[in-house]
């Protein structure tokens, strides 16, 4: 991932224990919650030398309509308890899992699948990924693909960002069995 993205490439700056934390902290829980949720800048997540926040111009905007003060505070207070060191261990352990995963390296999921993702997303939109999905090799990997969706204007967080939309396209996949 380095050589591809570079240092400043999310998951290559959370690899390091205790610095990450550190910038999340100095940015503030709340602050950080809030960028990483209303990013709307797709393409990998490069992060600024100066700190985690996705979107640095947040303090001042409004949240959007999905994301409510009560629910900020919710996430936010949860993190203050908790910290950010369970989530970034997911990614300072990447290699591992890949490893124990290994065996079912080319394995097809088989079971019948709706994919939901926005056109802003930043895995949707990071090297490759767009191309992978759309060009047939996906399918490949997912013979029983039913569809792909892909949401305009909707980023990473598709879920609270359209949720009435979202259940809609779940209840309309699971009512076919």
């Amino acid at each position: 991932m380095r050589a591809v993205y570079g240092d400043d490439y999310y998951i290559c700056r959370f690899q390091e224990e205790g610095k990450a934390e550190a910038e999340c902290k100095n940015i503030g829980i709340k602050e950080l919650i809030k960028n990483v949720l209303t990013s709307r800048r797709p393409g990998p997540p490069i992060l600024p030398k100066e700190g985690m926040g996705f979107n640095p111009n947040t303090s001042s905007a409004p949240l959007p309509s999905w994301l409510s003060q009560d629910d900020l505070t919710y996430y936010a207070s949860k993190f203050e308890k908790t910290g950010f060191t369970g989530g970034l261990n997911y990614y300072r352990n990447l290699n591992l899992n890949w490893e124990l995963t290994a065996p079912w390296t080319g394995a097809q999921v088989k079971v019948p699948v709706k994919f939901i993702t926005g056109d802003l997303d930043v895995v949707y939109t990071s090297l490759g990924m767009k191309d992978y999905i759309e060009s047939g090799a996906f399918k490949k990997d997912v013979p029983n693909l039913v569809e792909v969706v892909v949401q305009e204007g909707v980023a990473h967080f598709n879920n609270q960002e359209t949720a009435e939309d979202i259940s809609n396209h779940i209840y309309d996949f699971i009512k076919r069995f």
